[in-house]
């Protein structure tokens, strides 16, 4: 007999739901939800691979092929770093930011459809909740403002 999980159960729904959509998106864009969680993470400024290895929960050798892909597509560019030599950073190319954009926008239409059946009541209290949650829990990686 299953466990009654409420909320649990809610939220293992609601993490099918957005990666469904994260993915549906990422392949109208073209892009692997890989590519476009890295773009994300790189839309605010350029990262170390040390530090786009833990925000993105990869092994560096995953990593290394993540960011040889999405070099090859003309998305980032390695440099290096200026405060230590040995160190790469990983930027957005200017064709990387027209990606990045394009799905950010593509998924922001994507998950307000998701809401627009809530009643604006309803949506309100759901914005609160998951800002109380987001607020306490470590955030893994950054996305577009």
């Amino acid at each position: 007999m299953p466990h009654d999980l409420g909320p649990v159960a809610g939220l293992v729904r609601l993490t099918f739901l957005i990666q469904t959509v994260y993915a549906d998106v990422g392949r109208a864009c073209d892009l692997t939800a890989a590519q476009a969680q890295l773009l994300c993470t790189l839309a605010d400024e350029p990262k170390g691979m040390a530090d786009l290895s833990r925000l993105l929960g990869l092994e560096r050798s995953s990593l290394t092929g993540l960011v040889d892909r999405a070099e090859q597509r003309t998305y980032v560019v390695r440099r290096s770093d200026p405060s230590d030599r040995r160190a790469v950073r990983v930027a957005l190319t200017p064709e990387g930011v027209k990606a990045v954009a394009r799905f950010h926008d593509e998924l922001t239409v994507q998950l307000q459809s998701v809401l627009a059946d809530l009643p604006a009541s309803e949506r309100k209290a759901f914005t609160r909740t998951l800002t109380k949650l987001t607020a306490t829990t470590p955030n893994t990686f950054t996305t577009p403002a």
